[in-house]
């Protein structure tokens, strides 16, 4: 018995560190993916990529869905991988990777406040406080500016506001998943909701931009589409299945512990590629881990 434990634990924290590394290096992919393409370009293609790996998992069980069914894998699809896959590169024109990955950590706080507001769930004191310090944070993090002072309202970074967006998308969306799906498995609303929008993200990337063009005519495109690629396979498609493993095998709160690693991540790969982090970020850094922890623990 103690030996099984051990190893379900074991396998447990490898899941963990391997979603550590996979989410929290998905900022530096986006980023490098913006060297060549538009955000549309990136969040399309994303979605592609990851759609087309589970395609043998979502095509042969697409024929035993309802229409209800099918019309809330769409909107799951919408709101959990397709919207947010456009907003975070929107986010990195003007946000550093490493910041957009600590303000990504702000999605369990936007499951309660969501919840409380559309889903008649409760907030308590303490989910309550951790908004409050977690969105001081925030206000930190996009008003603090370069030369180390604070900038002055209208000059606040409102790109943070594309994160904070797409954190409230993957809030509706679990709580979507959680009110309408009871018969289907974790695994297929995964990959039968990324097949839903395939061919929105297909006609997007093909009819609405400079795509294909820039395959054939930019010097580092193909360079760009690898790393584009490496995001939507396995920063998308192989992480919601691993994350879906843990959360069978491990605790609620084991599987959230995620939320708490991925900026560790996204800041080292941000630092490493040049990126400076000031005082003030530091500063707001802290207050949103700290927040999301006191409104999520136990």
């Amino acid at each position: 018995m103690s030996t099984h434990t051990s190893e379900n634990s074991l396998k447990n924290w490898a899941l963990l560190v391997i979603l550590t590394l996979i989410w929290g290096s998905s900022f530096i992919l986006i980023k490098r993916g913006l060297e060549v393409f538009t955000p549309g370009e990136v969040g399309a293609y994303r979605m592609v990529a990851a759609a087309s790996l589970l395609l043998p998992l979502s095509l042969p069980r697409v024929k035993h869905l309802s229409k209800t069914q099918v019309k809330n894998l769409i909107l799951a699809g919408l709101l959990g991988s397709f919207i947010p896959a456009f907003l975070f590169p929107m986010a990195q024109t003007q946000l550093s990777s490493s910041l957009t990955g600590v303000l990504n950590a702000l999605t369990p706080l936007f499951v309660v406040l969501v919840g409380a507001t559309f889903f008649n769930t409760r907030i308590t004191q303490r989910n309550a406080f951790g908004l409050v310090i977690a969105f001081i944070g925030v206000i930190i993090l996009v008003a603090y500016k370069e030369g180390g002072g604070w900038e002055s309202l209208t000059g606040i970074n409102a790109y943070g506001l594309f994160v904070i967006a797409a954190c409230i998308c993957y809030a509706f969306n679990l709580h979507v998943i959680k009110t309408r799906f009871t018969k289907l498995k974790s695994i297929e609303i995964s990959s039968i909701s990324l097949l839903m929008i395939l061919p929105l993200a297909l006609l997007y990337l093909f009819a609405g931009t400079q795509f294909s063009y820039k395959l054939v005519t930019h010097p580092d495109a193909w360079e760009a589409l690898g790393y584009v690629t490496i995001l939507g396979m396995v920063g998308t498609a192989t992480a919601l299945i691993l994350f879906n493993i843990m959360v069978k095998s491990a605790s609620p709160f084991f599987a959230s512990l995620v939320t708490y690693t991925i900026p560790i991540v996204a800041i080292m790969w941000g630092v490493l590629d040049g990126e400076v982090l000031l005082f003030g970020h530091y500063l707001g850094i802290a207050a949103v881990i700290l927040g999301v922890w006191v409104g999520n623990r136990k």
